[in-house]
Formats: C-alpha cells, structure tokens, sequence
C-alpha cells in the first residue's frame, strides 16, 4: 500500500512540475533537458575514468575510445592503368567502398587524373594504406587522429536522457484527466521527440566516421616520374635528367605550337611579302628627290686680301 501511495505522489509531483514549466516558454524545457543530460554525462564520465583502470582486452563499446581517422595520399604512375587498377582493388580486398569518384583527362595526352573519397572500416585503416601506396609513387601522406569519446558520450548521454523524458511523458499522458494536462504533456512530449531526433542524426554521423575511416586519394598519370633521391648525387644525376627531359618537352611543345599555327604563320609570310612589294613598288614610281650639297664641314678660314700697291713717284720713275 505505501508503496502504491509513493507512485501517486510522484506521478502527481511530475505532473505539477510539467504543468509549471508549460507556463514558461519552451527554452525552459531545453534548458532542463540540458542539465539532466549534462548530469548523465558526469556520470557516463566517471564510469569510464574507472573503466580505464581495467585490464587490457576488457573494454567495451562503451568504454572504447571513438577515434575518427583521416588520410590524404597523393601519387603518380607512368602506367595510369595499372595503378587505378590496383588501387581499386585494394578497395575491394578491404572491405571499403567509393564515396566520390572523379576521372579527367585523356590517355593521348598521358595528362589523366583520378580522385577518390574513399571509407574503410577502421580495422583495415592501416592495411589499406599500405597497399594503396603500392599502386603507385607516392609523393604525399598525411594523416590525422581525431579524439571523439567524450562527443560520443556526451551525445550518448543527451539520448538516454530524452528517451527517459519520453517514457515519462508518455506514462504522465495515459494518466492525463483532463484535455488540458493532455495537450501541455503532448506539446512536451513533441519537444523531446524532436530533440531525440536530432541528436540520433548526429550520433548516426559520428559513429560513421568512427567505423569507416575517411582516406582521400589523388592518383596522376606522368611521363617520368618525380625524383625522390635523398643523396646528392642521386639528387644532381635526377637533376641532369630532369633538365635534359624539359629540354626535351619544350622542343616537342615548340614543335607542336609551330606544327598548330602554320596557317597563321603562312599568312603572316604572305603579308610581309605582299608590303614588301608595295613599298618597292611606291619607291620605283616616286623616287626620292636628290639632297642638296651640304657645305664642307669644319671650321671656316679667310684669307686676307693683299694691299694695294702704292703709285711710283718721281724719283722712282726711271730716267732716260
């Protein structure tokens, strides 16, 4: 008996708290359901500091660490075939499957270029890499580790915390008298649903990039490939025979320009022959005026002209 006038009691002090916090608007609720979930965390979070205390071998999902793990890899080939070929296939061998999927160029070219999103359960993470890495010469590899146990509890927390929520409120429902009390516990009722909603979407998200591992691939088709030598000789003898092959491709590119403007080069002959002939033409029929003598260059002299000579006189006068 006490203990079915304890159930009352609580079911009617519930009904007295829904009841006020439908006088408030529904941030209350949010609010409230916030810290019910913060307090479940802590507690989810104890539990797990005291389940890093047990041996080896004894973790569960629970307790297992969610880590996200990403990879960006970068390679070249001389034979693009090949390594796509390979490379697929090592997405089959591990259990993986394409998220996105990009191909460009041509094979005339030898300029073709594969991208690929690739998602790889997290246990064949490592495996795969190294065999994507044997398709081809890798020239980059970058991975991160992403630590999102306590997201992950946290969420899980919110969840259980709501589905608590809803289980009361469906309970607070049945028991409704009057259609008051109904529609306020079916307007609570509908809050939680959607945040129930919306946290499952995000526990959804995150536990599958936790399961399936996120490995970004770009995959280029090349004539030769980069040099990767450490030493320097190997660096100086890679850098003669780079030199010598863009020598190579610019005579080739040089080539190929010449050999795809040849009708304009033929034009622009045509023309120039065309003026040449026009000018010899207008200069045949309208010769140049010849130019004026320049006077001497230099710096001018004058002459003194010589004095005149003075009469003979008298005594000068010869005698006969």
């Amino acid at each position: 008996m006490k203990r079915k006038v304890s159930r009352l009691g609580a079911a009617l002090l519930a009904a007295f708290l829904l009841a006020g916090c439908g006088s408030n608007s529904g941030s209350a609720s949010v609010e409230a359901t916030y810290e019910m979930s913060s307090d479940a965390a802590m507690a989810q979070e104890a539990g797990g500091a005291e389940s890093a205390l047990l041996p080896e071998g004894t973790a569960t999902d629970e307790t297992a660490q969610k880590i996200i793990y990403r990879a960006t890899l970068s390679l070249e080939s001389t034979d693009f075939d090949a390594a796509r070929d390979t490379l697929l296939a090592a997405v089959d061998a591990n259990g993986a499957w394409l998220e996105y999927s990009q191909l460009s160029g041509s094979a005339e070219d030898r300029d073709r270029r594969a991208s690929y999103t690739v998602r790889v359960p997290v246990d064949n993470y490592s495996a795969f890499l190294a065999q994507a890495g044997e398709s081809g010469s890798v020239l980059n590899l970058e991975e991160n580790a992403e630590n999102v146990t306590s997201d992950y509890i946290d969420l899980q927390a919110r969840l259980d915390s709501l589905e608590n929520q809803r289980d009361r409120l469906n309970e607070l429902a049945a028991q409704a008298e009057t259609t008051a009390d109904l529609l306020e516990i079916e307007s609570q009722l509908s809050d939680v649903q959607y945040q129930l909603e919306s946290y499952t979407r995000q526990m959804r998200t995150l536990s599958g990039q936790v399961t399936y591992s996120t490995v970004d691939i770009s995959l280029r088709e090349v004539a030769t490939l980069t040099p990767t030598a450490t030493t320097f000789p190997g660096r100086l003898a890679e850098a003669f025979r780079g030199g010598w092959s863009g020598f190579v491709l610019f005579l080739q590119g040089l080539v190929l320009t010449l050999v795809y403007l040849w009708p304009l080069l033929l034009l622009a002959v045509i023309v120039v022959l065309v003026v040449r002939a026009l000018a010899r033409r207008h200069r045949v029929r309208h010769p140049r005026p010849p130019k004026p003598a320049s006077p001497p260059s230099g710096p001018a002299t004058y002459s003194t002209p010589p004095a005149p000579s003075a009469p003979p006189t008298d005594d000068a006068k010869p005698k006969y």
